[in-house]
């Protein structure tokens, strides 16, 4: 008779990150485990805290622009737009229809640019490294083209309160027209490497499963919400711009698993350069910015030549423009989900309050009931399907 052992499986507490190569920032996990399976995830952030809703509160409205590009630092474009249109509610005015039809085409091409990112890194995190070469390879494209735009690359600081700081070149709409149009054979490419590939079905395909009611209650938004069958998109539900003018579709999944939100990506790429597409070739004339020279800057080349422009543009830059009494709240359809601006003006230059509905902070919330039950190697594809960026999760 052989005496056998028992074998006890204690539960023990694991630190994933916060300096972990697959959590996307600096991201700290709690991970209480009982042998390869996860029995909770609790995710511990801050480490990027550096008080921006209080340094806009300190700072001229036109002043925090540059800030929002800090955020989520890879679509600068959308967070330019959330806190831009808020502050016009404010003031009750409405952009020209030129500066609409901007304003979506570099929205949604940043909106290409942060899924690029997401789906390459996702990929890497897996083990495919090919993915993330073609996606930047993309993905640089889309930066040469804000470059061409607004001579930045990342950080934009290009959409201004009452429009945009520059129009559309004609050498920009013929190069932007030619990227969407090459793009969804580029993304072809992308699903022939990874939709039907054992593996990555084997690492996303019933993972990180939400149902439609706990993505609802937890607040959770774009992608995320999406794939679990929920067909909400800000752009067509609550449309703003001139979103209800294109013809467009918003892809939902069905089993709210790693794999949905991924073809929910996949298909949003394929959208986006649709809508890119339409914007610039229904581009009306007129100009970028409205004529309201208390709030928007005078052009470039009246500076150089006319005193009194110079005065003024040294007025607005240095003291600021006055925003009405009252409170607004403006959101948009970020590459993350609803990003909104929820701002209190006590009637001078600065806001008196500002808070900002953060997409990557709010669907952070989802990773415990995802990853509970599953194994520890899955949490690394869960955080890659969320797509958190901590420049907004921390603020």
């Amino acid at each position: 008779m052989t005496n056998t052992e028992e074998v006890i499986t204690k539960e023990i507490t694991l630190n994933m990150g916060p300096q972990h190569p697959s959590t996307h920032g600096v991201l700290h996990l709690l991970l209480d485990i009982k042998g390869e399976n996860i029995i909770k995830a609790y995710p511990d952030i801050g480490y990027l805290h550096r008080g921006t809703e209080k340094i806009a509160e300190n700072l001229l409205y036109h002043q925090f622009v540059p800030y929002t590009d800090r955020l989520d630092y890879m679509s600068a474009m959308s967070n330019n737009l959330a806190y831009v249109q808020a502050v016009e509610k404010l003031l009750g005015i409405e952009v020209t229809e030129r500066a609409k039809y901007i304003r979506v085409a570099a929205a949604e091409l940043s909106r290409i640019a942060s899924h690029l990112l997401c789906i390459g890194a996702w990929a890497l995190d897996l083990g495919a490294m090919t993915v993330l070469l073609y996606a930047f390879r993309e993905r640089e494209m889309v930066l040469d083209l804000f470059e061409m735009l607004c001579g930045a690359r990342m950080t934009l600081n290009y959409l201004r309160v009452g429009g945009a700081r520059y129009d559309i070149q004609p050498a920009f709409k013929e190069k932007c027209l030619e990227f969407v149009n090459m793009l969804p054979a580029r993304i072809n490419d992308y699903e022939q490497l990874l939709t039907e590939n054992r593996i990555w079905l084997k690492r996303n395909k019933a993972v990180g499963v939400i149902s439609a009611e706990d993505a609802i209650n937890l607040g959770m938004s774009g992608p995320i919400v999406r794939g679990a069958g929920v067909k909400w998109d800000i752009r067509k539900d609550e449309p703003y711009l001139v979103y209800d003018r294109f013809d467009f579709d918003i892809p939902v999944g069905e089993n709210g698993d790693c794999f949905d939100r991924y073809t929910v990506r996949m298909e949003e790429m394929r959208q986006a350069a649709k809508i890119v597409r339409q914007a610039l070739e229904q581009l009306p004339d007129g100009k970028p910015c409205i004529d309201m020279p208390d709030v928007v800057l005078p052009p470039r080349r009246d500076i150089e030549t006319n005193m009194e422009e110079l005065i003024h543009h040294f007025k607005l830059i240095s003291h600021g423009f006055k925003v009405p009494k009252g409170e607004a709240y403006s959101a948009i359809e970020s590459p993350k989900g609803e990003l909104g601006f929820y701002i209190v003006s006590d009637g001078s230059e600065r806001p008196f309050r500002l808070k900002i509905r953060a997409p990557s902070f709010v669907n952070l919330q989802a990773i415990n009931p995802m990853c509970k039950g599953a194994y520890l190697a899955d949490v690394i594809a869960v955080v890659s399907s969320l797509d958190p960026v901590f420049g907004e999760a921390d603020k």
